[in-house]
Protein backbone atom coordinates (compact mmCIF):
# COMPACT_ATOMS: atom_id res chain seq x y z
CA UNK A 1 0.00 0.00 0.00
CA UNK A 2 1.85 2.99 -1.10
CA UNK A 3 -0.18 6.40 -0.04
CA UNK A 4 -0.34 9.20 -3.06
CA UNK A 5 0.94 12.13 -0.63
CA UNK A 6 4.69 9.74 -0.86
CA UNK A 7 6.94 10.19 -3.90
CA UNK A 8 8.54 6.95 -5.53
CA UNK A 9 11.04 6.90 -8.18
CA UNK A 10 9.22 5.34 -11.14
CA UNK A 11 12.38 2.83 -11.38
CA UNK A 12 12.73 2.04 -7.58
CA UNK A 13 11.96 -1.75 -6.82
CA UNK A 14 9.76 -1.69 -4.22
CA UNK A 15 7.69 -5.57 -3.19
CA UNK A 16 4.00 -5.57 -4.12
CA UNK A 17 2.74 -5.50 0.05
CA UNK A 18 5.13 -3.35 1.35
CA UNK A 19 3.56 -0.18 3.39
CA UNK A 20 4.24 3.04 2.60
CA UNK A 21 3.24 6.35 4.47
CA UNK A 22 2.70 9.79 3.31
CA UNK A 23 5.05 12.04 2.72
CA UNK A 24 7.61 9.03 2.21
CA UNK A 25 10.57 9.89 -0.40
CA UNK A 26 11.90 7.04 -2.41
CA UNK A 27 14.81 7.81 -4.68
CA UNK A 28 15.70 5.83 -8.00
CA UNK A 29 18.54 3.42 -6.98
CA UNK A 30 16.55 1.17 -4.09
CA UNK A 31 15.17 -1.63 -3.31
CA UNK A 32 12.66 -2.72 -0.47
CA UNK A 33 11.55 -6.54 0.03
CA UNK A 34 8.43 -7.63 1.14
CA UNK A 35 6.28 -6.98 4.27
CA UNK A 36 8.61 -3.80 4.86
CA UNK A 37 7.09 -1.14 6.22
CA UNK A 38 8.11 2.56 5.71
CA UNK A 39 6.88 5.30 7.65
CA UNK A 40 5.63 9.36 7.07
CA UNK A 41 8.65 11.60 6.34
CA UNK A 42 11.03 8.95 5.92
CA UNK A 43 13.91 9.11 2.89
CA UNK A 44 15.49 6.45 1.45
CA UNK A 45 18.08 7.44 -1.07
CA UNK A 46 19.73 6.07 -3.91
CA UNK A 47 21.74 2.79 -2.72
CA UNK A 48 19.24 1.63 -0.50
CA UNK A 49 18.99 -2.39 -0.15
CA UNK A 50 16.25 -2.98 2.59
CA UNK A 51 15.31 -6.65 3.26
CA UNK A 52 12.12 -8.14 4.31
CA UNK A 53 9.43 -7.22 7.27
CA UNK A 54 11.63 -4.42 8.54
CA UNK A 55 9.97 -1.38 9.89
CA UNK A 56 11.48 2.38 9.33
CA UNK A 57 10.06 5.25 11.86
CA UNK A 58 9.07 8.65 10.54
CA UNK A 59 12.30 10.68 10.18
CA UNK A 60 15.17 8.62 8.85
CA UNK A 61 17.06 8.87 6.17
CA UNK A 62 18.68 5.65 4.81
CA UNK A 63 21.32 5.54 2.51
CA UNK A 64 22.82 8.97 2.54
CA UNK A 65 26.05 10.21 0.92
CA UNK A 66 28.79 9.29 3.37
CA UNK A 67 29.95 12.61 5.39
CA UNK A 68 33.43 11.77 4.08
CA UNK A 69 35.69 14.28 2.61
CA UNK A 70 37.23 11.47 0.69
CA UNK A 71 33.98 10.66 -1.03
CA UNK A 72 33.46 11.95 -4.71
CA UNK A 73 30.09 10.37 -5.45
CA UNK A 74 30.89 7.21 -6.56
CA UNK A 75 27.46 4.38 -6.23
CA UNK A 76 27.69 2.52 -3.38
CA UNK A 77 25.12 1.10 -1.03
CA UNK A 78 23.55 0.82 2.26
CA UNK A 79 22.03 -3.07 2.82
CA UNK A 80 19.47 -3.97 5.42
CA UNK A 81 18.97 -7.89 6.50
CA UNK A 82 15.20 -8.81 7.10
CA UNK A 83 13.60 -7.81 10.63
CA UNK A 84 15.21 -5.47 11.69
CA UNK A 85 14.01 -1.78 12.72
CA UNK A 86 14.83 1.35 12.19
CA UNK A 87 13.50 4.26 14.57
CA UNK A 88 12.99 7.54 14.60
CA UNK A 89 15.34 10.42 12.95
CA UNK A 90 18.07 7.26 12.49
CA UNK A 91 20.94 8.05 9.98
CA UNK A 92 22.79 5.46 7.33
CA UNK A 93 25.28 6.58 5.60
CA UNK A 94 26.90 4.50 2.55
CA UNK A 95 29.88 3.55 1.99
CA UNK A 96 33.00 4.56 0.25
CA UNK A 97 35.50 3.22 -2.35
CA UNK A 98 37.90 3.41 -0.76
CA UNK A 99 36.89 0.69 1.82
CA UNK A 100 33.81 -1.72 1.42
CA UNK A 101 31.59 0.57 -0.86
CA UNK A 102 28.90 -0.76 1.44
CA UNK A 103 26.91 -0.04 4.64
CA UNK A 104 25.87 -3.20 6.00
CA UNK A 105 23.19 -3.43 8.89
CA UNK A 106 22.18 -7.33 9.59
CA UNK A 107 19.04 -9.14 10.11
CA UNK A 108 17.02 -8.68 13.27
CA UNK A 109 18.14 -5.84 14.83
CA UNK A 110 16.87 -2.79 16.57
CA UNK A 111 18.80 0.76 15.86
CA UNK A 112 16.85 3.11 18.65
CA UNK A 113 15.98 6.76 18.12
CA UNK A 114 18.97 9.81 16.56
CA UNK A 115 21.25 6.44 16.20
CA UNK A 116 23.90 7.48 13.75
CA UNK A 117 25.85 4.44 11.52
CA UNK A 118 28.52 6.50 9.47
CA UNK A 119 30.20 5.33 6.35
CA UNK A 120 31.91 1.26 5.89
CA UNK A 121 30.25 0.06 9.08
CA UNK A 122 29.01 -3.50 9.54
CA UNK A 123 26.56 -4.10 11.53
CA UNK A 124 26.04 -7.73 12.48
CA UNK A 125 22.47 -9.63 13.16
CA UNK A 126 20.79 -9.65 16.08
CA UNK A 127 22.37 -6.19 17.24
CA UNK A 128 20.65 -3.74 19.84
CA UNK A 129 21.77 -0.24 18.91
CA UNK A 130 20.41 2.33 21.95
CA UNK A 131 19.08 5.78 21.55
CA UNK A 132 21.77 8.48 20.31
CA UNK A 133 24.53 5.73 19.48
CA UNK A 134 26.81 7.92 17.07
CA UNK A 135 28.98 4.94 15.12
CA UNK A 136 31.65 6.56 13.39
CA UNK A 137 33.27 5.32 9.79
CA UNK A 138 34.86 1.75 9.52
CA UNK A 139 33.76 0.45 12.62
CA UNK A 140 32.52 -3.45 12.90
CA UNK A 141 29.67 -4.68 15.22
CA UNK A 142 29.25 -8.09 15.58
CA UNK A 143 26.25 -10.45 16.26
CA UNK A 144 24.39 -10.22 19.64
CA UNK A 145 26.15 -7.04 20.82
CA UNK A 146 24.39 -4.32 22.66
CA UNK A 147 25.33 -0.46 22.70
CA UNK A 148 23.92 1.36 25.35
CA UNK A 149 22.55 4.95 24.48
CA UNK A 150 24.37 8.20 23.67
CA UNK A 151 27.66 5.82 23.53
CA UNK A 152 30.21 7.43 20.48
CA UNK A 153 32.47 4.93 18.65
CA UNK A 154 35.85 6.16 17.27
CA UNK A 155 36.21 5.11 13.85
CA UNK A 156 38.09 1.45 12.86
CA UNK A 157 36.72 0.31 16.45
CA UNK A 158 35.63 -3.31 16.37
CA UNK A 159 33.06 -4.90 19.10
CA UNK A 160 32.76 -8.30 19.77
CA UNK A 161 29.84 -10.54 19.51
CA UNK A 162 27.43 -11.25 22.42
CA UNK A 163 29.24 -7.80 24.14
CA UNK A 164 27.56 -4.92 26.05
CA UNK A 165 28.37 -1.58 26.24
CA UNK A 166 27.26 1.00 29.09
CA UNK A 167 24.98 3.88 27.88
CA UNK A 168 27.45 6.89 27.62
CA UNK A 169 30.47 5.02 27.03
CA UNK A 170 33.12 6.89 24.69
CA UNK A 171 34.33 3.85 22.70
CA UNK A 172 37.86 4.63 21.90
CA UNK A 173 39.37 0.97 21.95
CA UNK A 174 38.22 -2.19 21.07
CA UNK A 175 35.38 -4.24 22.98
CA UNK A 176 36.56 -8.30 23.12
CA UNK A 177 33.25 -10.56 22.97
CA UNK A 178 31.38 -11.58 25.64
CA UNK A 179 32.26 -9.01 27.24
CA UNK A 180 30.54 -5.62 29.50
CA UNK A 181 32.56 -2.55 28.85
CA UNK A 182 32.06 0.49 31.44
CA UNK A 183 33.20 2.96 33.61
CA UNK A 184 35.94 6.29 32.19
CA UNK A 185 38.13 5.31 30.43
CA UNK A 186 36.23 2.48 28.97
CA UNK A 187 37.14 -0.66 30.95
CA UNK A 188 36.43 -4.76 31.04
CA UNK A 189 33.41 -4.69 34.08
CA UNK A 190 32.90 -8.48 33.40
CA UNK A 191 31.49 -10.84 30.89
CA UNK A 192 28.12 -10.49 29.79
CA UNK A 193 26.82 -13.71 31.75
CA UNK A 194 22.99 -13.01 31.75
CA UNK A 195 23.09 -12.61 28.30
CA UNK A 196 25.18 -15.80 27.40
CA UNK A 197 22.36 -17.53 29.76
CA UNK A 198 19.59 -16.15 27.88
CA UNK A 199 21.32 -17.34 23.97
CA UNK A 200 21.59 -20.91 25.32
CA UNK A 201 25.69 -21.24 26.59
CA UNK A 202 25.82 -23.55 29.18
CA UNK A 203 27.52 -22.84 32.51
CA UNK A 204 30.60 -24.52 32.07
CA UNK A 205 31.24 -22.83 28.64
CA UNK A 206 30.16 -19.15 30.49
CA UNK A 207 32.64 -20.17 33.52
CA UNK A 208 35.21 -20.89 30.60
CA UNK A 209 35.15 -17.83 29.17
CA UNK A 210 35.20 -16.00 33.11
CA UNK A 211 38.12 -17.26 33.78
CA UNK A 212 40.27 -16.45 30.20
CA UNK A 213 39.22 -12.88 30.70
CA UNK A 214 40.24 -13.01 34.38
CA UNK A 215 43.83 -13.90 32.95
CA UNK A 216 43.60 -11.19 30.05
CA UNK A 217 42.47 -8.56 31.99
CA UNK A 218 42.97 -8.98 35.71
CA UNK A 219 46.15 -10.98 36.46
CA UNK A 220 48.19 -7.88 35.43
CA UNK A 221 49.99 -9.71 32.31
CA UNK A 222 50.39 -8.14 29.26
CA UNK A 223 48.47 -9.32 25.74
CA UNK A 224 51.21 -11.56 24.39
CA UNK A 225 52.07 -13.34 27.62
CA UNK A 226 48.01 -13.68 28.72
CA UNK A 227 47.16 -15.10 25.09
CA UNK A 228 50.42 -17.61 25.20
CA UNK A 229 48.81 -18.68 29.28
CA UNK A 230 45.10 -19.22 27.63
CA UNK A 231 46.72 -21.05 24.52
CA UNK A 232 48.67 -23.06 26.96
CA UNK A 233 45.81 -23.70 29.50
CA UNK A 234 42.57 -24.23 27.80
CA UNK A 235 41.85 -26.45 25.09
CA UNK A 236 40.88 -25.27 21.97
CA UNK A 237 36.70 -24.27 22.16
CA UNK A 238 34.77 -22.08 19.68
CA UNK A 239 34.36 -19.22 22.04
CA UNK A 240 38.42 -19.50 23.01
CA UNK A 241 39.43 -18.94 20.06
CA UNK A 242 37.10 -16.25 18.74
CA UNK A 243 38.73 -14.34 22.06
CA UNK A 244 42.14 -15.42 21.09
CA UNK A 245 41.60 -13.98 16.99
CA UNK A 246 39.96 -10.98 18.21
CA UNK A 247 42.42 -9.95 20.63
CA UNK A 248 45.59 -11.25 18.50
CA UNK A 249 44.06 -9.15 15.17
CA UNK A 250 42.78 -5.91 17.21
CA UNK A 251 44.30 -2.96 15.41
CA UNK A 252 43.74 -0.30 17.76
CA UNK A 253 44.16 -2.74 20.57
CA UNK A 254 41.69 -3.52 23.07
CA UNK A 255 39.77 -1.85 26.37
CA UNK A 256 41.59 -1.98 29.79
CA UNK A 257 41.30 -4.01 32.73
CA UNK A 258 39.58 -3.42 35.57
CA UNK A 259 41.74 -0.60 37.78
CA UNK A 260 44.20 -0.61 35.01
CA UNK A 261 45.81 3.19 34.40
Amino acid sequence: MIQPLAYIHPQARIADNVVIEPFVTIHKDVEIGEGTWVGSNSVIMDGARIGKNCRIFPGAVVSAPPQDLKYKGEPSTVTIGDNTVIRECVTLNRGTALDKNTTTIGSNCLLMAYVHVAHDCVVGDNVIIANGVQLAGHINVYDYAFIGGTSAVHQFVEIGAHSMISGGSLVRKDVPPYTKAGREPLSYIGINSVGLRRRGFSAQTINEIQEIYRIIFLKKYNVTKALDIIEAEFNPTVERDEIINFVQNSQRGIMKGFGAV
